[in-house]
């Protein structure tokens, strides 16, 4: 297979024209070389913060508060997962992994309520797509163990000091939230050495000088922040000191778009539109482990193709700048996994 067109390529998503050489999945060539092609190519989608259970909830409990729409175990997610069938919690799932591959995401980062269960479910509902869930357990050692990790959902929710120590010696993937609503839970969270932290809206000064000093990765998701009510991260400054990734958060709150997330992101924090494409791509993957991300040689064929000469992309002058700031799902060509 040969992909031709303006191809963003390798970690730094240099425009180039050219195609890309494809055998049995994996690329063989990234060739400059004059084209006749108004595609754009560009790695698939890393969603690196996701709760994808949620979405038998969309749109539910407007006007309330972050906690009340999601703090375990009473939150309104909670009480509408405990009392969906397995039949209607992975039905529902499926309808979001189903717009996630058609718009280019190839992997997420799911937070994955509902112990070894709530797991299984994820599994069932993505066996039947190419899409790849990095799946984090919650509750249990157990789940944690039947799955790629753990999540945990905050500091100030409960000890996870045992649980942290179990994922460290099943050499498995820690996440946890930090930060959401206040300052408050960050240190604890960061005490526990994790691989990475979501949400940081409300880091201070220590914060920032111990992600800098141990590059803990974060995971922002802007647009699920400002629906809460909880405020905006302060994208720039985290930038500055560690790796940021981009997620779409609760599929009760926002669709898993991330065409909106980048879009959001961009217009939101004083960030060049090549880094917010990084955390939608490269800085995803890193931080979940995942081979993907990247447009180079020896990597998966993991593409997303876009019309360049769709209504909505024809006459761009900075390409990279018009995938963020304005590319959506009319624009995709072909979603190669």
């Amino acid at each position: 297979m040969i992909v031709e067109g303006t191809v963003l390529r390798g970690p730094d998503l240099e425009p180039v024209e050219g195609r890309v050489v494809v055998e049995d999945g994996e690329i063989v060539a990234v060739e400059e070389a004059s084209v006749h092609s108004n595609a754009i190519v560009l790695p698939a989608f890393v969603n690196a913060h996701t709760h994808i259970g949620d979405s038998i909830a969309k749109e539910a409990g407007a006007g309330l508060s972050l906690d009340e729409l999601v703090a375990p175990p009473d939150g309104l997610k909670h009480r509408l997962l405990d009392a969906a069938s397995r039949e209607e919690t992975v039905s529902a799932m499926q309808h979001s992994l189903r717009l996630m591959c058609e718009t280019g995401t190839a992997a997420c980062v799911e937070f994955r309520e509902g112990g070894v269960e709530g797991v299984e479910y994820i599994r069932e509902a993505a066996s039947d797509y190419p899409i790849d869930p990095v799946v984090l357990g919650r509750r249990s050692a157990d789940a944690m163990h039947e799955s790629d990790g753990f999540g945990a959902s905050g500091a100030r929710d409960a000890d996870f000091d045992s649980l942290r120590t179990a994922t460290r010696e099943a050499d498995k993937l820690f996440g946890i939230h930090a930060g959401e609503r206040d300052p408050h839970d960050i240190n604890a969270a960061l005490d526990l050495d994790p691989d990475f932290v979501v949400h940081m809206v409300h880091p201070e000064t220590i914060h920032y000088e111990r992600l800098a000093d141990r590059q803990i990765p974060v995971v922002v998701c802007p647009r699920s922040n400002l629906v809460t009510g909880v405020g905006v991260p302060p994208i720039r400054e985290l930038v500055d000191r560690t790796t940021v990734a981009l997620g779409t958060d609760n599929a009760m709150l926002n669709s898993p778009s991330m065409f909106r997330e980048m879009a959001f992101a961009a217009k939101l924090a004083d960030v060049p539109a090549r880094e917010v494409l990084r955390m939608a791509t490269v800085n995803g993957a890193e931080i979940a482990g995942l081979d993907c991300g990247v447009i180079e040689a020896g990597r998966p064929a993991k593409l997303l193709v876009l019309d360049g000469n769709s209504d909505n992309l024809a006459g761009a002058q900075d390409v990279v700048r018009a995938v963020v700031r304005r590319a959506g799902a009319a624009d995709v060509k072909d979603v190669i996994y």
